[in-house]
């Protein structure tokens, strides 16, 4: 892992330096997740693929027990149409 310092602008902007751009693809207009907390933020480079595979991994546990409660979509779309005629 390569480290580099930066410094964040009157607007709030962070200079990524061209070394870790270049050498992590990183290209104008990618999206990043950023997450913080305890003095420390992460920049997760935000990629297609890794969305999809980010929501896969979450939903598999949900889906294996919707599987074992024997709930099915018919059940789902139900509840779903409940809730927004509620509200």
């Amino acid at each position: 892992m390569q480290v580099e310092l930066t410094r964040i602008s009157e607007k709030g902007q962070v200079v990524i330096p061209s070394s870790l751009r270049n050498e992590m693809g990183i290209r104008k207009s990618d999206q990043f997740m950023v997450f913080g907390g305890d003095g420390t933020v992460i920049l997760k480079k935000i990629e297609k693929q890794s969305i999809k595979k980010t929501f896969d991994e979450m939903a598999k546990p949900l889906r294996e027990a919707a599987r074992q409660s024997g709930l099915t979509k018919a059940d789902i779309q139900k509840a779903i149409k409940d809730v927004r005629n509620a509200a």
